[in-house]
């Protein structure tokens, strides 16, 4: 999939504006692995080989009182969980809130979106009046291939877990509110996710093991 320089720049724009700094990792090509196709769009897979192995995707032994397929998502270590029977998770590595975007409570899952749109919100454009008002789906989308929508009441919170262009920045505190992962991990996710999904967002839960 080729892309218009028009769509390079909004494209490079939303990046700096979800980034951790707006400018490249000093080693970002090493987190890359060979491109990959996903519902006709190209982009660059993860180099699992540099990722510390705690952010990979793996089944842990956890303790939790939610019923099996809720999503629990664990701020304070970085991990995403979906619970399963028998006292066991699958667990994701995650980015989530910088301090002043973070936030927690329960949530489900109302919306769905294969390479989704960004639009980013008013107080976002407030901030960084240079935003694009929209990024079409595609490889440079900072949402990723897909992008899973909280809603709380029928309402939209207006937070999402999407993917990255950044892989580097898992297990880190990055985003604006919205938790993000390993592209292949959302993607995975979407796929174990009906709509009707409960999430459960805490500032801290019992000590993981594993």
């Amino acid at each position: 999939m080729e892309l218009s320089r028009r769509d390079f720049i909004a494209g490079a724009a939303a990046l700096a504006a979800v980034g951790t700094s707006g400018t490249a990792h000093a080693s970002a090509a090493a987190y890359y692995g060979a491109p990959v196709t996903d519902n006709g769009i190209t982009f660059r897979s993860t180099n699992f080989k540099k990722i510390d192995k705690r952010w990979q995707r793996q089944m842990v032994k956890y303790l939790s009182s939610e019923k099996p397929g809720t999503v629990v998502v664990d701020t304070k270590h970085h991990f995403l969980y979906v619970i399963w029977e028998n006292q066991t998770a699958l667990r994701y590595g995650v980015g989530v809130g910088r301090e002043g975007f973070k936030w927690y409570g329960r949530a489900r899952i109302d919306r769905k979106a294969i390479w989704p749109r960004w639009v980013p919100p008013p107080e976002m454009r407030k901030r960084q009046p240079n935003l694009p008002t929209a990024v079409e789906g595609g490889a440079r989308n900072p949402l990723g291939p897909r992008a899973l929508y909280l809603y709380r009441n029928g309402g939209d919170l207006g937070y999402r877990l999407h993917g990255t262009t950044e892989p580097w920045t898992i297990g880190g505190d990055v985003s604006s509110g919205c938790i993000r992962m390993f592209n292949e991990d959302v993607i995975d996710l979407y796929q174990r996710c009906p709509i009707g999904t409960e999430v459960l967002v805490l500032k801290h839960i019992a000590e993981h093991k594993g």
